[in-house]
């Protein structure tokens, strides 16, 4: 990964976790007594996903925060950034970086469905005995999936509405997930 990248990423990856810890901070200050209007925090959930794979010459790192907002017990509404680091020995490196916008729909406790929406930009290094090429992609997705919901925790299958076999970052339009709120 060139130098200049991985600083680009590093500061992201700073700046959204110190963004997201501040609301904590923020939520304990003092009220005065006054409580807020609409209780807005009371209905924003934090969440999102680590993943870390290392293997054989080959490395992969994702950090993916999210927050959803409850509108009610049925639906919500919220955003995810997404940030990552693929690495394959003598092959290639990739960096990514996007955001997604989410609505859940809980019809019953136990079930959830979603759509998602999510704009991502890919940056990838080749390298081959004798050069290297750089290319640079935006991938958009549209996601619909359901899962079981037990608790904070939901796990299920979403499948990618606009996936292009030819053209995209994914090799396959469905995908599993777990998602996880407090």
């Amino acid at each position: 990964m060139k130098k200049s990248t991985l600083k680009i990423v590093a500061k992201s990856i700073l700046g959204v976790t110190t963004f997201l810890f501040s609301f904590g901070i923020f939520a304990q200050g003092p009220t005065n007594g006054l409580q807020p209007p609409n209780n807005f925090w009371r209905n924003v959930q934090f969440g999102g996903g680590i993943g870390l794979s290392i293997g054989s010459g080959y490395t992969e790192i994702t950090i993916a925060p999210s927050a959803i907002y409850n509108i009610n017990q049925v639906v919500s509404v919220g955003t995810s950034l997404q940030f990552g680091y693929i690495s394959a020995k003598n092959d290639y490196s990739s960096t990514l970086f996007g955001a997604s916008l989410i609505g859940l729909v809980n019809p019953i406790p136990q079930v959830q469905l979603s759509v998602e929406l999510e704009e991502i930009n890919v940056n990838t290094d080749y390298q081959y005995p004798g050069g290297s090429n750089t290319d640079t992609i935006w991938n958009t997705a549209l996601y619909l999936g359901a899962g079981y919901r037990t608790g904070n925790v939901t796990i299920g299958v979403r499948y990618d509405v606009l996936f292009n076999n030819n053209n995209g970052y994914y090799s396959d339009p469905f995908m599993p997930f777990i998602r996880v709120y407090f």
